[in-house]
């Protein structure tokens, strides 16, 4: 999913912005942020659109929470900037300012009444089935947003989703049944697969020294700072149960699980007593990084920190990568308490030695010699056709049953390139295996009115997906781009 995002990301066009609306239906937690320049600063402009800093960090928390949640909360600020989320965020308003400057031209507005019906008809916003301005004010006062800029946010998000439902038509009868002959294409295969376990490989340390040689400059040592932590704790502070309900009251659309169902006060009640302690215990927080900062308070701890060791929160190694040798980092919760941080020093990374990166560089090695065996072992095969042993049934786009001993995803994966494929025998990665093939037989079916029904809604996404991609590369040629920030 999230290689398919990375590669197609700058197509993905209505579905990212109504996925705003779900974000904040779901609690929308601030995970993840982005921040370059001033608060009122623009990010870039797109020809008549400016993208601006307020914008640009509220769709990077979106994105870096609908990231974090496919992955099963196993993301952190490292893998974001691997994935390159701050310029997929980026991408995506470029995507969104192409089809605003489109929607000035065509005159497709959304007026304050139907933007004031659409944002009171969101479930987040409402109590008892109406629509609560305390608990939009309180929103808007959790996330650091006045009204008039979410507002111009979700304005803009309507007003693509309005101007896509007004130029985007669907498939005609015509296309659709020649996609369902299409998919009516039936194969029969006689193939074998080979898994890694197939071939051996010996570990030769002179080749592993080669290969080290040649990439080590992928094989690097951390980034680590050296870091004075002056601790802050807030256990000990006290919260009546009166308090403690009138604060989850206040922010209960942060408290939910993992299909976005807001927790009660009873499922709830050990976060917000943690998060009830953290507000209140700011200030004690604050007292002590002035007394840190003139020595009147010496740190809880100094010692080295890989960068975005999970000592600290995503928020405060963002602070901190920020800052340089010498500064102090004011304040941050981190669990349950807070921490204040002084930079003393920053190593930058370098590159291993080959005995301290020999066993990464082994299991690159390795399973780079494996799958060239591997490819070696499947041409040879492929050269005599006779040793691809199974033989399968009559298959198509739209089987669904597992090619032994392929699973049912990796069987669909194999299906799917079969059928672009133009060879009659070939090989086809999957997954780390490899399926040596041959076509031994060959359907075309005609498209029944029943098949065109059944696949009404692909041939709408096909020519949907397809109107998509010209669009933006038209818009892309009209409105030039220009960035005032570096880095994404």
């Amino acid at each position: 999913m999230i290689a398919w995002m990375q590669k197609h990301n700058k197509y993905l066009v209505v579905t990212i912005w109504i996925a705003t609306i779900a974000f904040i239906g779901a609690g929308f937690v601030g995970w993840g942020t982005y921040h370059y320049g001033s608060k009122a600063g623009a990010v870039a402009k797109v020809g008549e659109v400016t993208i601006s800093q307020e914008k640009y960090n509220f769709t990077y928390q979106n994105l870096y929470r609908q990231v974090g949640a496919a992955l099963g909360g196993k993301f952190d600020d490292a893998k974001a900037k691997k994935m390159q989320l701050p310029r997929q965020a980026f991408n995506r308003l470029v995507v969104q300012a192409y089809l605003l400057n489109l929607a000035r031209e065509y005159g497709v507005i959304i007026s304050d009444e139907e933007l004031a019906d659409a944002i009171a008809s969101l479930p987040a916003f409402q109590d008892q089935g109406r629509f609560s301005k305390k608990i939009y004010e309180t929103f808007l006062e959790s996330r650091g947003l006045n009204a008039r800029t979410f507002e111009a946010i979700f304005r803009d998000d309507l007003t693509v989703e309005k101007l896509m439902k007004l130029i985007n038509k669907g498939a005609v009868p015509y296309e659709r049944s020649v996609i369902a002959g299409a998919l009516s294409l039936s194969d029969k295969i006689r193939y074998r697969v080979l898994i890694p376990a197939d071939v051996n490989v010996t570990i030769d340390e002179t080749a592993l020294k080669s290969y080290w040689e040649k990439h080590k400059d992928q094989y690097k040592t951390p980034r680590l700072f050296k870091l004075a932590v002056l601790w802050t704790d807030t256990a000990d502070i006290n919260a009546s149960e009166e308090a403690l309900k009138n604060f989850y009251h206040k922010n209960s659309f942060n408290y939910t699980d993992a299909q976005g169902k807001e927790l009660s006060y009873e499922q709830a009640r050990k976060l917000v007593l943690r998060d009830y302690r953290i507000k209140k215990g700011k200030k004690r927080a604050l007292l002590d990084y002035i007394a840190l900062k003139k020595g009147k308070k010496m740190p809880t701890e100094v010692r080295e920190f890989a960068e975005g060791d999970p000592t600290f929160s995503k928020a405060l190694w963002q602070e901190i990568v920020t800052h340089s040798p010498g500064s102090l980092v004011k304040p941050k919760p981190v669990g349950a308490r807070y921490a204040t941080v002084r930079i003393d020093k920053v190593i930058e990374p370098r590159i291993m030695s080959f005995d301290a990166a020999k066993s990464r560089v082994a299991l690159a090695w390795t399973a780079a010699e494996r799958k060239a065996a591997l490819k070696a072992k499947a041409e040879a095969l492929l050269k005599g056709p006779a040793a691809l042993t199974k033989e399968s049934g009559e298959v198509s786009l739209s089987s669904a049953e597992a090619l032994s001993p392929l699973n049912l995803p990796e069987s669909l994966q194999f299906l799917q390139k079969l059928f672009t494929s133009n060879n009659k025998k070939g090989i086809i990665f999957v997954n780390g295996k490899i399926v040596v093939y041959e076509i031994v037989d060959q359907k075309f079916g005609k498209g029944d009115g029943e098949l065109s029904a059944k696949i009404g809604a692909t041939a709408d996404r096909i020519k949907k997906d397809e109107f998509e991609q010209n669009l933006l590369k038209a818009l892309s040629k009209r409105y030039p781009v220009k960035k005032f920030v570096k880095g994404i």
